[in-house]
């Protein structure tokens, strides 16, 4: 009695070993990798780095203010979620920040350590972080935040920055290179 063939898997599956009867790897999979060794991809990721790097030193506080737009947006955009965020800030404040040491914390006749308060602030912060869209909402924003700062930072040219932080420590001339974007690029302005 002859066993059935086995049917082809939904995936792609690779074979690790040299020996016959492997399948052969997915052409889609051969493709990206080999996209990716290629000296061009290699390049140009060197470069959005290269950029991203000065652009984050240049534009620093640029970035902090889109970000902290970004943010912003999402939590107005969602007044519930902004509302237990200022509730879980007015519980730490009133509780754990501005209570006077001396006095602890009295709740229905019974009186917290700092260390049981601490503790219970954590707790309810993280319950009602997960519990509700809070959490969701901070990743998103910050998520947003950086991706637009990762775009302006890779493909904005830093050569044309009015002081790049090369030159001012090589002791170079600034005075010069004020008015470098009225030169022409070859001319060593």
């Amino acid at each position: 009695m002859a066993s059935a063939p086995t049917p082809q898997p939904l995936l792609p599956v690779t074979n690790p070993s040299s020996g016959g009867g492997g399948s052969a790897p997915s052409s889609c999979s051969s493709f990206s990798d080999a996209a990716l060794a290629t000296p061009a991809f290699r390049l140009f990721l060197s470069r959005a780095t290269s950029r991203l790097r000065r652009n984050l030193g240049y534009f620093r506080v640029n970035y902090a203010a889109v970000v902290a737009v970004s943010l912003a947006a999402s939590l107005l955009a969602h007044p519930f979620s902004l509302l237990v965020l200022l509730g879980i800030l007015g519980a730490w404040c009133f509780l754990y920040v501005f209570r006077a040491s001396d006095q602890p914390v009295v709740l229905f006749g019974r009186t917290f350590t700092d260390r049981e308060t601490l503790l219970g602030l954590v707790v309810s912060s993280l319950l009602a972080f997960f519990l509700t869209s809070v959490a969701s909402l901070i990743i998103s924003g910050l998520l947003v935040g950086g991706a637009l700062v990762a775009v302006h930072g890779a493909f904005r040219m830093p050569e044309d920055l009015f002081l790049d932080d090369s030159s001012a420590i090589s002791g170079g001339n600034t005075t010069n290179r004020l008015l470098s974007f009225l030169a022409s690029p070859g001319s060593g302005v």
